[in-house]
């Protein structure tokens, strides 16, 4: 495993190439990444023979009036043969609304919680892969590659075998490629 000095965009350019390395030597086939802006999205331009699937942020979540990505730039993430999904943050959505409303803490802010112990990567891995089984975009159960991290960037890369969100606890982390220390 490789570990990285701090958490964070600076991070983006090594983990793209380790989740590409090890997809191609590991012959893993699908490839998730977190990308609300298209900044990560662009480091996957140039690879060929996966199926990459971009994980990008819920209308509204940052941005009132839309999402943080422009219609260009999924254009052109679509034009290079990229799928881009996008779905409300499955350890997040409505029970960040509840929470907010109610003061109260819900089962799946728990887990956001418990598993951004490993990083903020590390919880983005997990709900972008499951995001993308919801959508239909990875199968469920197969090894992936998942993407993650924190500071508009990538840092954090699992191999895992990701499950529906209404089936999340199925998912299995089979291993750490790369984390910052925290």
């Amino acid at each position: 495993m490789i570990v990285f000095e701090s958490p964070g965009k600076q991070n983006t350019e090594a983990a793209v190439k380790i989740a590409l390395e090890e997809a191609q030597k590991r012959g893993i086939e699908h490839i998730v990444a977190a990308s609300s802006s298209g900044y990560t999205a662009d480091f996957f331009r140039n690879a060929k023979g996966f199926n990459i699937v971009i994980v990008r942020g819920t209308y509204g979540y940052r941005n009132p009036d839309g999402s943080p990505m422009s219609d260009e730039k999924y254009q052109e993430l679509v034009n290079c043969g990229m799928k881009i999904v996008t779905a409300a943050h499955c350890l997040s959505g409505a029970e960040r609304s509840l929470s907010a409303s109610f003061s109260g803490t819900y089962p799946a802010e728990i887990m956001s919680h418990t598993l951004r112990m490993f990083g903020q990567g590390a919880k983005v891995c997990v709900e972008c892969a499951a995001m993308a089984c919801d959508c239909g975009a990875v199968p469920t159960g197969t090894p992936i590659i998942s993407v993650g991290g924190a500071n508009n960037g990538a840092d954090t890369v699992f191999v895992m075998k990701a499950s529906y969100t209404h089936r999340i606890l199925e998912t299995k982390i089979c291993e750490v490629l790369c984390k910052p220390t925290l």
